[in-house]
């Protein structure tokens, strides 16, 4: 079992700034993919960005095309912990967003491919 607790969100105003981060019970860097996904109201759930650890360690990011060069996803390996900085916040951006983990598996814009998600947190982002 994977437990993952999410921080870090809240309210701010369009162009704006946020960091989240995200807390693994336990190593989810061996192997596999941790990541993020929100859900807007009404939506469903949107891939916002991953980490894909491959065997040798090396680690991979992806990204949402709606997402990218504004959102950066890091890995603090030794504290257990993914961090997503949010830059050049919009309206559209309003969500609530969930660490999830895959281990073993491969990165998937699928939420059905994360087995283990985190509780939650909420981004409001206002023009």
């Amino acid at each position: 079992q994977v437990q993952l607790v999410e921080s870090g969100g809240g309210s701010v105003q369009a162009g704006g700034s946020l960091i989240l981060s995200c807390e693994s019970s336990r190593n989810t860097f061996s192997r596999g993919c941790v990541g993020w996904f929100r859900q807007a109201p009404g939506k469903e759930h949107e891939a916002v960005a991953q980490i894909y650890t491959a065997a040798d360690g090396a680690w991979f990011p992806f990204y949402a095309d709606s997402v990218k060069g504004r959102f950066t996803i890091s890995p603090d390996k030794s504290e257990n912990k993914t961090f997503l900085q949010m830059n050049g916040l919009n309206s559209e951006d309003t969500a609530m967003y969930y660490c999830t983990a895959a281990p073993g598996r491969p990165c998937s814009s699928s939420s059905e491919v994360f087995n283990f998600w985190g509780q939650g947190t909420q981004v409001n982002v206002s023009s």
